[in-house]
């Protein structure tokens, strides 16, 4: 077992000032977390690597304590940001994990940049659009009336729109802030199409209570990348790295390389 160490620094990546924390002794590794998180929420990811890698974790630009993107950013543009703290970080290569949001940026940063990511670990990861149901058709038209309400002008005009938004929006949408252009531009892209272009080995990890992106999304990146496997934490729900950490752990160390299986 490596010795741990952890050390919490500012970088200059991109233009943009970032925090990382670092954590662990021995190849690196990414970790990147979900939508609204930060370095914190990712701690028991990278604690559980601690004992094989070096574990990256940054907070993305725009959450924790990194300053935003100049403009509304798509994926692809933060998987741009990781390829550029990779440069900062000297790391050529290396497994990435990601969570959530974060899993998103791991698939975009595979295909964009095929040389980066040599593993991928998939938690709970968004990137499958879901199907739309009669009551999501029924906010998309609620959010449309809410932008012709802009038109009416004024406080009444004002007073509807924020109404009809605070009906219709995700919690996620109404806490984004400044970063609601950013949000309404990661939701918004599907990325099926690109599943079968992951060209590395992959691990999909799910909680099988996960309300938020469901079981289904991993079945159906496990049938659409090429070499991929997902593993199902019984009772776990969207955080399942923290909610059977045990078990993720092993799991995780052990596709990694660092740890033979049970």
């Amino acid at each position: 077992m490596q010795t741990e160490t952890a050390t919490t620094r500012q970088l200059e990546v991109a233009g943009l000032r970032v925090r990382c924390r670092s954590e662990g002794a021995g190849p690196p590794v990414l970790v990147l977390h979900g939508w609204g998180a930060s370095i914190e929420a990712v701690r028991p990811i990278s604690a559980t690597l601690a004992p094989i890698a070096t574990a990256h974790a940054i907070d993305l630009p725009g959450f924790g304590e990194s300053e935003p993107p100049p403009e509304p950013w798509g994926v692809g543009d933060y998987a741009r940001f990781v390829d550029a703290l990779m440069t900062a970080l000297g790391i050529e290569s290396a497994p990435v994990v990601g969570h959530s949001f974060g899993g998103r940026i791991a698939i975009h940063l595979a295909v964009d940049f095929p040389t980066r990511a040599t593993k991928l670990v998939l938690v709970d990861s968004a990137g499958v659009r879901p199907r739309r149901s009669f009551r999501s058709y029924r906010r998309v038209a609620l959010a449309k009336l809410g932008r012709a309400a802009a038109w009416v002008g004024g406080a009444p005009g004002t007073r509807l729109q924020t109404r009809i938004r605070e009906r219709t929006a995700s919690r996620d949408y109404l806490e984004a802030g400044e970063l609601r252009g950013t949000f309404v531009k990661v939701v918004s892209e599907d990325l099926t199409p690109l599943l079968s272009r992951i060209a590395v080995p992959t691990l999909l990890v799910w909680g099988s209570e996960d309300s938020d992106t469901p079981v289904s999304d991993g079945k159906l990146m496990e049938r659409l990348i090429p070499d991929a496997g997902l593993v199902v934490l019984d009772g776990a729900g969207h955080y399942s790295y923290a909610d059977a950490a045990p078990t993720f752990g092993r799991v995780v160390r052990h596709f990694l390389g660092g740890e033979q299986a049970a």
